[in-house]
């Protein structure tokens, strides 16, 4: 389609490229807005994505603003709102993984996620993963507590982790509150990178016991002064010039590029995170700007190192408020070869991997004869006792990958809620509708079950009129969940018998693991069901309990089989419960 370009302004603003059905195809920033759009159709620009993209454009719209920093700033907040197919975006930025200490008097340790800001935060963490093993290191060097409020509250005698001396039991005073914020301020040292600090105080104190004859406790002291020095030299590389900041690193190939972000904080790296792009329209200097902008929100470090010189770098500073540098020289240039390194490596690596399941995919679709590229792979499982607490449970992989995004939950309200495929209809048509309105849909679809699942799947899709989707059942071998290097039967329409496909080839634990996946989300989802279940007809039992005393009494007892076997003292500490509650109580202990 022919666009013209003599109406466009000539003044400083952004510019978005749309496709027939309206969507945001490419957003840009222009110092020109007409002279930037020419270049696009003379030919001028000579990115390799231009050409792919002129061919879906059918409108332009633009909007003027008034300086660099209003243009910046809302061409990244249009890209997060339209997610534009050649842009740059991140995917995991939503949300940051920190530790902190609660306030309380007898303070824990928490894992936290979420954009919440926090008095004293630790972190960002680069995963969830590195985030726990922080935890649980700080909880093995320090006893702290690890219950919840509620619990420590009503707790009259020490848990187990006292016994195994992994809490100081603070909930019946075992230990002194001086006692316990030296712990507390241990561990904080510790998760700020000043462990050369905390180890001179701790030999302080060993030495003073020692000298006190109070042997035992100095034994203590050099144990976590051992455990310190062994997890402190293991986990960290010590670069002294990276007091505190992120290096990043940019690597590219054609439309396809990976950015490397090194963690040093107290001149220890710490960690690293990595962001792969594909199909990606920008040039090198717009996907660090735009890096910069979609990342860096909050938890800033004191400097960012950038791989090449920005024009909007100035600005950039304004927005962000610290310190980004472009180093060429020194030390602080040898760790932004370090970050290309990295990027390098990994890029290289997620290429492998990607080859690689592009094979398996496409040799998936060959045996089972698909008339699709099985890009994204949906699979659907039931789960009940009896027709008791029907449900069922979809997953999903893209690429070969779960994504939890697309998982969905369905809780069955068909009258056969003991038929297999009862439940399995009403879950098929039930996603499949909204699939069929949002024009949402999978590559292919696998049931739990073997031919009579699949004729069912097939009349789903007869009675929605939809043809654009491959299916199979996988049934389980002797109605065994096991995984790998098990026999499965894998039926596929219009065939009388099932593949067989060989017990160790790849595709089949692909097919197994997506199956396994769907049993036990849907059995996970079941158990949950028919947990509140109990939890709700066991408290509506209780006359004169509504809603607020029920969360009342979840709250302080933490179960229905604790606040059974309460006394009547312990229920007369619950606040807001009158004498004819407590003695309702009482009475179903004594009818139990």
């Amino acid at each position: 389609m022919k666009i013209d370009l003599s109406h466009f302004p000539i003044q400083m603003g952004v510019y978005l490229m749309k496709g027939k059905d309206g969507k945001v195809l490419y957003i840009g920033k222009a110092n020109n807005l007409k002279m930037r759009l020419r270049q696009y159709f003379t030919k001028t620009d000579t990115r390799e994505m231009v050409p792919y993209l002129l061919q879906e454009v059918a409108a332009i719209d633009t909007l003027v603003v008034t300086n660099e920093k209003e243009a910046l700033l809302l061409e990244n907040n249009l890209i997060k709102k339209h997610q534009p197919k050649y842009n740059v975006l991140l995917k995991d930025d939503k949300t940051f993984i920190s530790l902190f200490f609660t306030k309380h008097k007898w303070p824990m340790l928490k894992i936290t996620r979420g954009r919440k800001r926090l008095p004293e935060a630790f972190g960002p963490y680069t995963s969830a993963t590195k985030a726990r093993q922080t935890y649980d290191l700080i909880l093995k060097l320090f006893p702290l507590r690890q219950c919840s409020d509620a619990e420590f509250s009503r707790r009259q005698r020490p848990c187990l982790l006292y016994d195994i001396k992994k809490c100081v039991a603070p909930c019946v005073g075992k230990c002194t509150a001086e006692t316990y914020a030296s712990l507390v301020e241990g561990a904080k040292e510790l998760l700020k990178g000043k462990d050369s600090e905390l180890l001179y105080r701790l030999q302080k104190k060993m030495e003073e016991a020692s000298e006190n004859q109070e042997y035992e406790k100095a034994g203590e002291l050099l144990h976590m002064i051992r455990s310190i020095e062994h997890v402190t030299t293991v986990q960290h590389v010590d670069i002294p010039q990276a007091k505190d900041l992120d290096v990043l690193g940019l690597y590219r190939e054609g439309n396809a590029c990976m950015i490397v972000k090194l963690l040093f904080r107290e001149g220890k790296l710490i960690g690293s995170e990595h962001f792969s792009f594909y199909q990606i329209l920008s040039d090198d200097a717009e996907i660090i700007e735009s890096f910069l902008l979609q990342h860096y929100k909050e938890n800033l470090p004191l400097q960012i190192l950038i791989p090449l010189s920005l024009t909007n770098l100035p600005v950039l500073k304004e927005i962000l408020s610290t310190s980004i540098l472009y180093p060429q020289k020194g030390d602080k240039k040898k760790l932004i070869t370090l970050a290309y390194q990295n990027a390098i490596a990994l890029f290289k690596k997620e290429e492998d991997s990607r080859s690689l399941t592009e094979k398996l995919l496409l040799d998936l679709a060959q045996v089972l004869q698909l008339t699709r590229y099985p890009r994204r792979i949906d699979c659907v499982d039931t789960s009940h006792i009896s027709g008791a607490n029907p449900v069922a449970a979809l997953v999903s992989f893209v690429n070969g990958k779960r994504d939890k995004k697309r998982q969905r939950y369905f809780k069955i309200t068909s009258s056969s809620t003991g038929n297999d495929l009862a439940l399995m209809k009403e879950a098929l048509l039930r996603h499949f509708k909204k699939g069929k309105e949002r024009n949402d849909f999978c590559d292919l679809l696998i049931v739990d079950g073997g031919r009579s699942h699949l004729h069912l799947a097939l009349e789903v899709f007869q009675e929605l009129e939809i043809a654009n989707i491959d299916v199979i059942g996988v049934a389980k071998y002797l109605a065994s969940h096991s995984k790998g290097l098990t026999q499965e039967k894998v039926y596929i329409p219009y065939e009388k018998e099932p593949l067989s496909i060989s017990h160790k080839s790849p595709l089949l634990f692909l097919l197994q693991k997506i199956r396994d996946e769907a049993h036990r989300v849907a059995l996970s989802f079941h158990r949950k069901r028919r947990t509140n279940e109990t939890l709700k007809s066991s408290l509506d039992s209780l006359k004169g309990i509504g809603p607020v005393k029920k969360k009342l009494l979840l709250q302080h007892f933490g179960s229905v089989k604790r606040m059974k076997e309460a006394t009547k003292e312990e229920l007369q500490q619950v606040k807001g419960l009158n004498k004819n509650d407590i003695n309702n109580i009482l009475q179903i202990k004594k009818e139990a």
